[in-house]
């Protein structure tokens, strides 16, 4: 829908310099502060269940109603489960809808282990750094969000010139309990031409980065349990087989010992032509605490960028026979592994643990038993394609902001209900990460970039200002 020919007052480099003067002169410091000191630990329920309900009440209804958004608190339909708000502001029928997305939960805050900054649960600046839990994931992300909003209607007199709805659920680091509940029964209320929503990390903290959707997860056990109680390994070893052993013959019988899979069954489509191109140009960079990245590991002839973001990937998560903490000299009864399947889209989820069970069947490992985990979140692989007219806009967008191309994944790696909006509500699907890799999301010293957050406002801005402008997509 175009409104290219619509006279709307202002100019977009006024939005853009009012969403830097939020955060230049102080209110976003002081915002993010207020909201961080609220301790919303999902993860820590029942004892932070008011809390849930105080960010919602207190923070997020009161600075959407400031906005002229009206709000709806969805009570959870999960036992225990925090409150997911909608707010909603219609100027025009006849303009393009945006649903925005974030969550107010975060996870344990971890207290102890902090060694930077004043704690969890006051935000303190050291330098360029603003530490706190829920800066990085993801308080600071819809702060920048909110504020860019009102940034382009201050200077348009009070209107945005498209409509805008935005979800904040207070689940999301419990695996977004009731949300699909929620959205799926009131699809009316939150239906939108397009999601555009922040969370995750950018590919570097120096460029702007778009996500179009994430891979999926598989999570399951593999247990082999051979017999009743230890027996002595010195009157029994050679006599008894090891559990344990078993289970790693097992596992290295389908992954390979660069981590390659050889289960074709597991193996995703070929990677298409426009998401090896949308690739070729990323570099993946934590930081300076990141991990050494080994080129050799995963699946030979793939790039980092396109074994993560656009291939399946195993992984052991969690291994135990015996006791670990205080072995004895005693061949363990049993061993387990807790293993993840990272998939994008394409695989054929549902075959994923059956062939497995004819692998193992087929190399004598009959003795190893697949245990699925329903309690454990799947989370579902999901992709807007990158030539949707919608992710390319954005990148004319951001282009046009910051005079860079942005770096545009296909699948992140983290888990997000994309699956909900896309499927769910049958809608493309945007994500523009605020944070970037090594900001400790999910650890102590969680924090983010004072830098990152000023390039983020002037994006989101210029992004709103576009969208009042031309509708979106052509």
């Amino acid at each position: 829908m175009s409104k290219s020919n619509t006279k709307i007052a202002g100019v977009r480099a006024g939005a853009l310099a009012r969403a830097e003067a939020y955060l230049d002169g102080g209110a976003f410091e002081t915002d993010l502060a207020r909201r961080v000191a609220i301790r919303t630990e999902s993860q820590a329920l029942p004892a932070s269940r008011a809390e849930l309900d105080r960010y919602i009440t207190a923070e997020m209804i009161p600075a959407f109603e400031a906005l002229g958004f009206t709000c709806r608190s969805f009570a959870n339909p999960v036992a225990g489960q925090g409150p997911v708000l909608l707010a909603t502001r219609i100027e025009d029928a006849k303009y393009p809808t945006v649903l925005g997305y974030g969550h107010g939960d975060v996870i344990r805050g971890q207290d102890a282990q902090w060694t930077k900054g004043n704690g969890p649960w006051q935000l303190q600046r050291d330098g360029d750094r603003l530490y706190g839990r829920g800066t990085a994931d993801n308080k600071c992300q819809h702060t920048i969000n909110m504020a860019a909003l009102a940034a382009v209607m201050a200077e348009r007199g009070g209107k945005l010139g498209f409509n805008c709805k935005y979800i904040i659920e207070m689940a999301e680091e419990t695996g977004s309990a009731g949300l699909d509940e929620i959205v799926l029964a009131n699809k009316d209320a939150f239906a939108a031409d397009v999601l555009i929503a922040s969370d995750g990390p950018r590919a570097t903290a120096q460029r702007p980065t778009i996500v179009l959707g994430n891979r999926g997860a598989l999570t399951f056990d593999l247990v082999c349990n051979l017999r009743d109680g230890g027996h002595h390994s010195g009157n029994w070893g050679g006599l008894l087989a090891d559990p344990a052993i078993i289970l790693a013959h097992a596992i290295a019988s389908f992954v390979g010992r660069r981590g390659g899979l050889k289960l074709r069954a597991w193996l995703p489509p070929p990677l298409a032509p426009n998401v090896r191109a949308a690739l070729k140009d990323i570099t993946i960079d934590g930081g300076e605490n990141a991990p050494t990245q080994d080129p050799t590991w995963g699946e030979i002839g793939l790039s980092g960028p396109e074994k993560v973001y656009a291939w399946n990937s195993f992984a052991v998560l969690a291994m135990t026979s015996g006791n670990p903490e205080a072995p004895v000299n005693a061949i363990a009864p049993s061993a387990r592994a807790r293993c993840q399947l990272r998939y994008v889209v394409g695989t054929k989820v549902d075959a994923v643990l059956p062939a497995l069970r004819r692998h193992l069947d087929q190399h004598s490992f009959k003795h190893v038993d697949i245990v699925a985990l329903p309690e454990v979140a799947r989370f579902e692989a999901t992709r807007t394609d990158v030539d949707d007219p919608w992710a390319q806009w954005v990148v004319r967008s951001f282009t046009e902001t910051s005079n860079e191309k942005p770096a545009v994944i296909p699948s992140s790696g983290g888990g997000v209900p994309n699956h909900l909006f896309q499927t769910g509500l049958g809608m493309p699907t945007v994500w523009v990460p605020h944070s970037y890799p090594g900001c400790s999301q999910h650890a102590p010293d969680e924090h983010i970039l004072v830098p990152v957050a000023k390039s983020a406002l002037r994006l989101m801005a210029g992004l709103y200002w576009d969208l009042g402008v031309t509708g979106g997509p052509r």
